[in-house]
């Protein structure tokens, strides 16, 4: 039986569009940490998953048995090879993909018992999705390319977004850029403007692919500072990273190998 991770980062990429269907009001941005996420119940919680596809060559083996906990306000960084898993806890974490047995509970939802309808409105309101190569839609503004998710949600008046996302512009350093179109800013700049949409419907949990993965090293550094500052004021940072001189940034690291955790450490 062969282990290897056959989702890959197509159907993630995909999806991007298709979650924000939630339509509902949003608190206001939280900009402070919660000083009691220690004592909150954790906000993810995977039990004993495991996903797998029947081939004709047999069964290939994504996640075996993998258990896995995360609380609110961590920064957690998710490693391996190439095949070891990530792409596939990404997106059972994300609801993209389901698993073949096991349970996936996030912020009191049981994900994996739900319809696809339901699951396109939880993830509109409760994860933000960073990609490596921003996929920002290429013939839409930056403040447009922020306030999509918005739209599709049919979160607050037209204006409202409209000023939502140039507060978010505002907080990662872009909102000069809000009238220029993607192909127009540097892949620093597309990755910013990428964090604002991820929080443009104010989600609990922030999923990044490869968030550095197309930047050059100093701007590597500054967008991981602003995930680091996500994560300090409340959000759940989960990153996919093969960078380990980026692992001070985190708060803990989970390895897996073969679709397993392999270690998990506190940092």
């Amino acid at each position: 039986m062969r282990s290897v991770d056959p989702a890959g980062s197509a159907a993630y990429r995909a999806a991007t569009l298709g979650w924000f269907t939630a339509p509902q009001m949003l608190p206001a941005m939280n900009t402070h940490p919660a000083s009691s996420a220690a004592l909150q119940p954790p906000l993810i919680r995977l039990h004993r998953v495991a996903k797998y596809h029947d081939l004709p060559s047999g069964r290939c083996t994504a996640l075996r048995d993998l258990t896995l906990q995360i609380g609110s306000a961590e920064c957690v960084a998710v490693v391996g090879k190439s095949g070891s898993g990530k792409t596939t806890l990404i997106n059972m974490l994300t609801g993209i993909d389901s698993p073949s047995t096991g349970e996936v509970h996030i912020a009191g939802n049981a994900i994996h018992t739900m319809s696809q309808e339901a699951l396109a409105r939880w993830r509109g309101r409760h994860v933000g999705v960073v990609f490596q190569f921003f996929q920002l839609l290429p013939t839409l503004t930056i403040l447009e390319n922020v306030m999509l998710p918005m739209d599709f949600c049919g979160l607050f008046t037209h204006e409202q977004r409209r000023q939502r996302a140039r507060e978010l512009l505002e907080r990662v350093g872009v909102a000069d850029q809000a009238a220029k179109f993607p192909s127009e800013l540097s892949g620093g700049q597309q990755q910013r403007a990428a964090i604002a949409r991820a929080m443009a419907n104010d989600p609990p949990l922030i999923v990044a692919d490869e968030p550095t993965g197309n930047l050059d090293s100093q701007t590597a550094l500054e967008v991981m500072q602003f995930l680091t500052t996500l994560a300090r004021s409340g959000k759940t940072v989960i990153a996919v990273t093969h960078e380990r001189e980026l692992s001070r940034f985190f708060t803990r690291t989970v390895t897996l190998a073969d679709g397993a955790v392999q270690s998990d450490v506190q940092l």
